[in-house]
């Protein structure tokens, strides 16, 4: 595992300002467990990091571990970037003003009436569909960063 993953989970945990053994308790884990888990020793299993995430009030967490540690997830899942707030709302308002403005929902409902793409049809599809893809990254980074900003919108909340 690469060491910027690895450190992911320290990362988290001294984020939340927990001492390994406080966080090892709250987590209902063995100090030696965590210590593993920081280290890269050993991966925690899904049901520790939806643990983590809850305790240490760290959503992008779950984001990174599956990223990490699932080569399917990692295929699927867009890399997204911690942005501000403001830039958030403003890249998910921009994207779908323009997806709504260029009739992209109407050229795809065109597209798909008769249930298949033509090789006329393939671009425009790929156009539409990268289009829907930053629509989706956009959203995802929302969720996993704008919701653990603090109530001043400057910065993530320890």
């Amino acid at each position: 595992m690469p060491e910027d993953v690895r450190i992911i989970y320290q990362a988290a945990r001294k984020a939340a300002g927990y001492t390994q053994e406080h966080a090892a308790e709250l987590l209902s884990v063995a100090v030696r467990s965590l210590a593993e888990y920081e280290s890269g020793g050993r991966i925690p299993p899904n049901d520790v990091v939806e643990r983590m995430v809850e305790v240490y009030n760290a959503q992008y967490l779950a984001y990174q571990h599956l990223k990490a540690t699932n080569a399917l997830a990692a295929r699927i899942i867009p890399a997204i970037e911690e942005r501000s707030l403001m830039e958030l709302a403003l890249r998910i308002y921009n994207r779908l003003r323009r997806f709504a403005k260029e009739g992209s929902v109407d050229r795809l409902l065109d597209i798909a009436e008769d249930g298949r793409i033509d090789q006329e049809e393939r671009p425009e599809f790929d156009s539409i569909l990268a289009d829907l893809r930053e629509i989706v990254r956009s959203g995802l980074e929302l969720e996993v960063y704008g919701a653990e900003r603090d109530s001043y919108g400057t910065g993530l909340r320890p």
